[in-house]
């Protein structure tokens, strides 16, 4: 893909993000059906998807940015779970969509097909976790999905390599396919380990938001690199650094914290349009490869279609009951209603990681058009078909997330503790007598410590529409006015030539700090 056409993509996915966003609905599925339109347009150009484009500059940010806002604690409390996902379930679709996509494709060898199911195993959760953030989705549902997507990718590329060489005839025997398997996984998780702790300690020491940020942009690159110039995952390397650096990111200075959040905020939603984009642009090039009939292809599509999808539900729901015949495992709760599995089961839609993985097959590989344009089927299909669908079937078998008065019972009473200690240092501070601070500035930080208390209290009441404005909401709201007014002000003396532009900027990072406090 040259500049332009990059350049063009970019600005097109944009566009249309902007107006799902506009419309409330799943900008990636929009994405998708506005580069399917588009492909047919005649004159369009084909835009090849770049696999090298994918697996280096978008899959790593991404990931690692996903793992920064995760929750370790979450994630290793239902490391179980996530783990028979992102492990159990990849190697199971593996066999199950290659041995049909095996007996409906004439002439395909065995090893071939397993490297389609290997290509089309990994779930991508952008769509399903975008569509369960907008409708409130149940969080530990939530908690499953993110981390299946940290995961699996590592699992499925590394199975996909050792298929892929199989297929080729380089590969080597099967014992030695699953160590090369198991080192890829055990080097991952070490360098990731190792290269979180070093950068973390790094970044502590630079003294400087803007060169912490910069640092940070560069690792998820650098740790993919050294990963995979070593043989091990460099995909689950990231997400373990990223995992690791978003635990400890309270370490850091809160400039760099709000710097990172706002970057990686940006960065994740032009990545994220411009992969669902190219995803929809691929029908033209992939169509143009095929050398099979439309019935035999038609067939395959809905076979392997439904394969891969039906593989999850049988995966996800014996997973979960059978070992509750052993009465060990009854006794510590009652079953997980059966809503959850089918939810999860149907939020398994497959994205840019399927399709970049296919394009990266050796042209020698025998049924390498097939497979290409069934990965295609399978990302397009699972996209359109499940993720259309999936917000009715959250609303239909109600499964929100009900823990948002208990989140805001912990948050009020964690304010009110830390709004005691801060109150008990400011004492220690200004309760001598030598302390010389004037009276007003420590009543207006007693002020402070309690309104920011107050406000988590507050919420638990009843609603506003009840009650009127509170006086939390009453204090945001006069505060946000007046930083307004003094940003006028200083304005109008920039225009008056009675202040610098430089001073005028600091001035204004000051107020820009204060109303993020407010927001927050």
């Amino acid at each position: 893909m040259n500049g332009l056409a990059l350049l063009v993509v970019l600005v097109v996915s944009l566009a249309v993000t902007a107006l799902a966003d506009r419309f409330r609905v799943s900008s990636p599925l929009l994405l998708v059906l506005v580069g399917l339109v588009l492909s047919f347009v005649p004159g369009i150009p084909n835009v090849p998807l770049n696999p090298d484009l994918v697996l280096f500059l978008v899959l790593p940010p991404l990931l690692y940015s996903a793992a920064l806002e995760s929750s370790a604690l979450r994630i290793r409390e239902n490391l179980n779970r996530i783990g028979q996902l992102a492990f159990g379930l990849v190697i199971f679709t593996t066999a199950v969509v290659g041995l049909v996509a095996w007996w409906v494709v004439p002439g395909l060898p065995l090893a071939s097909a397993l490297v389609l199911g290997a290509v089309v195993a990994p779930p991508d959760a952008v769509a399903a976790a975008s569509i369960g953030r907008r409708l409130g989705l149940n969080r530990r549902m939530m908690t499953v999905l993110e981390g299946e997507s940290l995961l699996n990718d590592a699992t499925a590329l590394t199975l996909f390599r050792v298929l892929l060489a199989v297929a080729l005839g380089t590969g080597a025997s099967l014992w030695e396919g699953i160590g090369e398997f198991v080192l890829a996984a055990a080097g991952g998780i070490a360098i990731g380990a190792v290269a979180g702790w070093v950068i973390h300690r790094v970044r502590l020491r630079l003294g400087d938001s803007s060169l912490e940020s910069a640092v940070g942009l560069v690792v998820p690159f650098a740790i993919y690199l050294l990963a995979e110039e070593v043989h091990a995952s460099g995909v689950l390397a990231v997400v373990i650094a990223g995992l690791y650096l978003g635990h400890k990111s309270n370490e850091g200075g809160f400039a760099t914290r709000i710097q990172d959040q706002a970057v990686w905020k940006a960065l994740d939603r032009l990545l994220e349009a411009l992969v669902f984009a190219l995803i929809g642009l691929q029908l033209a090039v992939v169509v143009a490869d095929l050398r099979i009939s439309f019935a035999v292809v038609a067939w395959s599509s809905v076979a392997v279609l439904a394969a891969t999808i039906l593989a999850r539900f049988a995966w996800m729901f014996p997973t979960i009951y059978l070992p509750r015949l052993l009465p060990k495992v009854r006794a510590r709760g009652p079953a997980m209603p059966a809503r959850v599995p089918l939810v999860l089961s149907w939020a398994g839609m497959r994205g840019v990681v399927t399709l970049a993985a296919a394009f990266t097959i050796d042209p020698l590989m025998p049924g390498r058009d097939i497979v290409l344009f069934l990965a295609f089927v399978v990302t397009v299909g699972t996209l359109l078909l499940q993720g259309l669908s999936l917000p009715w079937v959250i609303r239909r078998l109600n499964v929100y997330d009900t823990g948002a008065q208990a989140d805001t019972l912990k948050e009020a009473a964690a304010k009110q503790a830390a709004a005691e200690h801060a109150l008990a240092r400011l004492e220690e501070l200004t309760g001598t007598d030598d302390d010389r601070t004037p009276d007003h500035v420590t009543d207006q930080l007693r002020s402070w410590a309690e309104q920011r208390s107050n406000g988590a209290w507050e919420r638990l009441g009843r609603p506003a529409e009840e009650i009127g404005e509170s006086p939390s909401v009453a204090f945001v709201r006069l505060r946000r006015a007046m930083l307004d007014a003094e940003r006028q002000t200083f304005v109008r003396f920039r225009d008056m030539g009675r202040l610098e532009e430089t001073a005028m900027r600091e001035l204004l990072r000051e107020l820009d700090y204060e109303e993020a406090m407010l927001d927050r």
